[in-house]
């Protein structure tokens, strides 16, 4: 598995993949119709945050989103391709992101999550934090999650 930049004609692909991965809990059409709009992976989103995708010789396993401000970072997306739950590619991004927030000079990296997605980030060592309103729908309310990131080591030290 390797983790690489995604190719402008990928982001129709990805936001697909986001749609589908986001299915696994149950939502119906119209509501993941409501999602579509945070789901959709963009040429701004890749020139505004860190976008990587991981892929392998069967193709494109998953993506992940970061978003860095000052000593904060944001998971905006990480979504694992239905079919490839569980071969460790959720983990492998969220470690990626961390590292990369970390490296940046992030102290917190903020997840505001999906209900069913709560779990994997808090055994992956996030913790609660409160709640956050959902960017789709107005009034749904979301697990905000913060994994506290510890300082980048110097080289020698």
């Amino acid at each position: 598995m390797r983790l690489r930049s995604p190719s402008h004609y990928e982001f129709a692909i990805l936001t697909d993949l986001c749609m589908r991965s986001k299915a696994v809990w149950g939502y119906t059409p119209e509501m993941l119709e409501e999602f579509r709009a945070e789901l959709t992976v963009s040429e701004e989103d890749a020139a505004n945050d860190v976008i990587v995708v991981a892929d392998d010789i069967r193709g494109i396993a998953g993506v992940v989103q970061l978003a860095i401000d000052g000593d904060t970072a944001w998971l905006e997306k990480l979504f694992v391709e239905p079919t490839r739950m569980g071969e460790g590619t959720g983990q492998m991004m969220y470690v990626w992101a961390c590292r990369v927030a970390q490296d940046a000079g992030a102290k917190d990296l903020v997840i505001d999550c999906d209900p069913d997605a709560k779990d994997f980030y808090l055994r992956m060592g996030a913790e609660r934090d409160g709640e956050a309103e959902s960017p789709s729908i107005s009034g749904r309310m979301l697990p905000r999650l913060v994994h506290r990131l510890h300082p980048a080591r110097d080289g020698g030290n």
